[in-house]
């Protein structure tokens, strides 16, 4: 997107390495007085981090795009006061729908910036099913969100089968996300489908716990086996720099009155950096795949890992 917007637009193109590197995008930014800014949340975490964030002038900032995973509200609300980023807006979309469906605007309240993902894009169409039945829901209620229109995939290169699991006679992708659409068609995504927790009967989804820990640089939490309650929730987490060590009693401690019960992590693991994609999406499945091994092959360990 940001490419072709340069290209179609005549703007310059910045890139400031072979790959992401926080200090070496602030110091591009500082030095080719850039005006906006494209990344994933996991990267704008990291340049807010970086030890040398407050010796870059960023006072050139204006806009840009954050996408490609859920964005912590703390993190959004840190992008617009520290890094100058006033119109930044929100992004939604998957790589089968070419990449966005919906998009907040610059004008929006940065209340509207930090809760939803925007409207729908111009030719393009949006819906919220429950995810057994497929019927349209009334806007409030949550349901999986679906798209339509010239920016969905023809399909999966030679897998016809795997697309038809996707894409309905309608041409409508089924994303796998579940989300609410408000009265005004301002879209909050809450999260995934497959990454649900049951614990006892109860459904989590990791999103709202991770919003909650604002207490460390950035959470992700996963389900993992558990053998009386089916499953249990586990959180990553990168501490802030200079933070002491979090431990899963402290962080119960925290979360006690603040959350469900159930919906307070069991277990803690401490990283430097989560498993990412080559694009630094966070890779969830490697998350839980290592933690199983870590916790003793989903059984119902009882040690903290910290």
């Amino acid at each position: 997107m940001g490419n072709l917007g340069c290209t179609t637009h005549g703007a310059t193109m910045v890139i400031p390495a072979p790959g992401f590197d926080p200090a070496a995008t602030l110091a591009a930014l500082a030095e080719e007085r850039c005006t906006s800014l494209y990344g994933v949340p996991t990267m704008f975490i990291a340049e807010l981090a970086d030890p040398g964030f407050e010796g870059h002038d960023l006072s050139s900032l204006r806009t840009g795009i954050m996408a490609g995973s859920p964005c912590p509200v703390e993190v959004m609300k840190q992008v617009v006061t520290r890094m100058g980023m006033e119109e930044v807006t929100i992004c939604y979309g998957m790589t089968e729908t070419s990449p966005v469906s919906t998009q907040t605007t610059a004008t929006d309240s940065l209340e509207r910036r930090v809760s939803t993902v925007g409207r729908v894009h111009p030719h393009v169409e949006v819906k919220i099913v429950e995810p057994e039945t497929g019927r349209t829901v009334p806007r409030g209620p949550p349901g999986e969100l679906c798209t339509r229109g010239y920016s969905v995939m023809l399909g999966y290169w030679g897998e016809p089968e795997r697309t038809a699991e996707v894409i309905d006679a309608a041409r409508y992708m089924h994303t796998g996300d579940l989300a609410v659409m408000d009265d005004e068609g301002y879209i909050d995504v809450t999260g995934r489908i497959k990454d649900m927790v049951v614990r006892g009967g109860e459904n989590i989804y990791p999103r709202e716990v991770e919003e909650f820990l604002y207490i460390v640089l950035d959470a992700q939490v996963i389900g993992v086996p558990d053998a009386r309650y089916g499953g249990e929730l586990m959180v990553w987490v990168q501490l802030r720099p200079g933070a002491e060590v979090l431990t899963a009693e402290a962080l119960r401690e925290f979360c006690s009155g603040r959350l469900a019960h159930y919906k307070v992590p069991h277990y803690v693991h401490v990283v430097e950096e989560f498993p990412m994609t080559v694009t630094g999406k966070v890779r969830k499945v490697q998350m839980r795949e290592e933690s199983v091994v870590l916790l003793g092959l989903g059984e119902a360990a009882s040690v903290e890992h910290a």
